[in-house]
């Protein structure tokens, strides 16, 4: 083989390699474009399947466009962070319930690209694997569906009862579309954020109460979109009223948050800390708080830059939730300052967890950097504690406790993580005999 012929190799080689989607984890990047080629076969096997009719057409084109104009209200109002969910399920699952598979696996392709177009930018291969998992999903509900639709509707005699059995296999075909979608597109997620909660994300009682209640509209959709295309447009309204149910629900959240880390904010943690510090008392339960503080924060930012102060402080949070339950309380609590809420945690527990965060954030590379030129930075950070069971029964008692505690860590030459009790402060050093 001559050079010219191995160069020509060679580049398109290259050109894949240096794809973002490579920078995931190599699991990970499997994955994505496992999904991605998976539903790409499944689009070219249903093409050569599928007989084109004007009136699924035309059916098509109206629930499409419900759902690109979900996206245009969806782009005025602020496209959300993280896993989106909004209500494009309204118009694309009756596109799975009442029409050929392929329609369903290609359905999410116009509105995904729109949003890309019109709304956040975002790496391109997390549009393409988001586009690719809620198009298997909705393929695999409308096999389903059809599958019921020609074994076991055709058996049923009666029209109330084939009714009713008719939207009972609509609404299960809707959850297997939800369980699908949620299984690949968290599965990425939470490959892409090892802190990122599942039970948060898709099985908290309101953003089940939002998907469910989306099902139901498409199920309704489809039902209406069956007698004529036209009838499909008497839903928008009903649509128009859930995105907005939605959008005040992540309004809400989004108020409770720390903008920078993703936290709870200072107001949000007092208000939950005291919750939870009331409840301690009542029921005679140790409980923890820590405040941990950033060394020489000022120094990052004055030498990198504030959006490198940004990136640490993002990268300190995940590093800090990694070692939390799900019970745990941590918001940011000043600039550089972070407050911890450790219930049924007395002061060794916590200085223990403390000291592992300790560690892990002190051996924690941070790339900071722009224009190709790339930096690793280090973190310390110093922590005080205090416990429940040996100080005061208020919340700003444990706090003053556990500042002084922090006062000490600081004082001792940084990096370390002190604890205040009734009798003494001891570090975690010499706790452990260092």
């Amino acid at each position: 083989m001559s050079t010219a012929q191995t160069k020509g190799i060679t580049r398109p080689v290259l050109a894949v390699r240096s794809w973002p989607v490579w920078r995931n984890p190599p699991w990970l990047a499997v994955f994505i474009v496992s999904v991605t080629l998976i539903d790409a076969i499944a689009i070219a096997v249903s093409w050569s399947m599928t007989s084109w009719r004007p009136l699924q057409l035309v059916l098509f084109v109206f629930l499409l466009g419900g759902s690109l104009l979900t996206v245009e209200r969806t782009r005025r109002a602020g496209e959300n962070a993280g896993v989106i969910k909004d209500v494009y399920g309204v118009w694309e699952l009756p596109i799975a319930l009442l029409l050929p598979p392929l329609y369903a696996l290609i359905a999410p392709i116009p509105r995904v690209a729109l949003m890309q177009w019109r709304g956040v930018s975002i790496p391109v291969y997390r549009r393409v694997f988001s586009a690719a998992a809620i198009g298997l999903s909705y393929g695999a509900t409308s096999l389903a569906f059809h599958a019921v639709n020609h074994d076991m509707l055709s058996h049923v005699h009666g029209v109330t009862v084939h009714a009713t059995v008719r939207v009972l296999a609509m609404a299960a075909c809707g959850a297997l579309q939800w369980t699908v979608n949620s299984c690949l597109v968290l599965t990425a997620v939470k490959g892409n954020d090892p802190t990122v909660s599942v039970r948060k994300q898709a099985l908290a009682r309101e953003s089940l109460t939002n998907d469910a209640t989306e099902a139901s509209v498409g199920v309704l959709v489809a039902l209406a979109a069956s007698i004529t295309p036209i009838a499909a447009f008497l839903a928008a309204p009903f649509a128009t009223l859930l995105q907005r149910s939605q959008r005040h629900a992540q309004l809400v959240n989004d108020s409770r948050l720390d903008a920078k880390t993703g936290l709870l904010n200072a107001g949000t943690w007092d208000r939950e800390a005291n919750a939870e510090v009331t409840r301690a008392n009542r029921t005679r339960t140790s409980l923890a708080v820590a405040l941990l503080d950033i060394d020489k924060f000022k120094a990052i930012n004055d030498t990198y830059g504030h959006l490198a102060g940004d990136k640490a402080l993002r990268e300190l949070a995940r590093t800090i939730k990694i070692f939390l339950r799900e019970y745990d309380l941590v918001g940011r609590f000043g600039g550089e300052e972070f407050s911890l809420l450790l219930p049924q945690t007395d002061e060794h527990d916590a200085l223990r967890v403390a000291e592992r965060m300790r560690a892990a954030i002190a051996e924690m590379p941070i790339e900071v950097g722009e224009n190709g030129r790339s930096e690793i930075i280090r973190l310390t950070v110093s922590i005080g504690v205090a416990a429940l069971s040996t100080t005061g029964s208020q919340l700003t008692e444990l706090l003053a406790t556990a500042d002084a505690a922090l006062y000490r860590a600081k004082h001792a030459g940084r990096n370390q993580v002190w604890v205040t009790t009734d009798t003494a402060s001891f570090s975690s050093y010499i706790d452990s005999g260092g």
